[in-house]
């Protein structure tokens, strides 16, 4: 009696496929995380009818919110106005370190919309006597629902 060879089974390995979706996904997931510092949720944007978005984005960006007391959200951590002026010295100093020109750089405000005038202006100066030149304003642009 002739007995028939048993057909090899062949099996596809997906342990490489899972290994690489998986990198994938911890890779988007860090990038969100950076986009996401930039932006708080206790920060809320002034309406402006001539809001618009940048037309690109800068080269050098530095996100300061100012918070509706005052103080400043800067690298995900909130500081009052002296513990900033020495975050903003370091933060000098790490330019130089990395040949960046402070002209070059652009300070981004994200200011509360409650927060007042004077309190965002000093912020403003503290920048400029650290020898920051350029400064972008963001703001919700207004609707006609508002």
């Amino acid at each position: 009696m002739k007995l028939k060879p048993e057909a090899e089974t062949r099996s596809l390995d997906m342990t490489p496929m899972i290994d690489i979706s998986f990198l994938l996904i911890a890779f988007f997931m860090v990038l969100i995380n950076f986009t996401e510092a930039d932006q708080n949720e206790r920060v809320k944007l002034p309406l402006s009818e001539l809001a618009k978005p940048p037309d690109s984005p800068p080269v050098e960006p530095l996100v300061l919110q100012i918070l509706e007391n005052g103080n400043v959200i800067f690298g995900g951590h909130e500081y009052g106005r002296d513990d900033f002026k020495a975050q903003l010295t370091k933060e000098v100093a790490f330019f130089k370190v990395m040949k960046v020109r402070l002209k070059d750089v652009t300070i981004i405000l994200r200011a509360d919309g409650r927060c007042p005038t004077g309190k965002v202006r000093d912020i403003i100066e503290d920048c400029q006597d650290m020898r920051f030149e350029n400064f972008k304003y963001r703001a919700k642009q207004k609707t006609e629902g508002y």
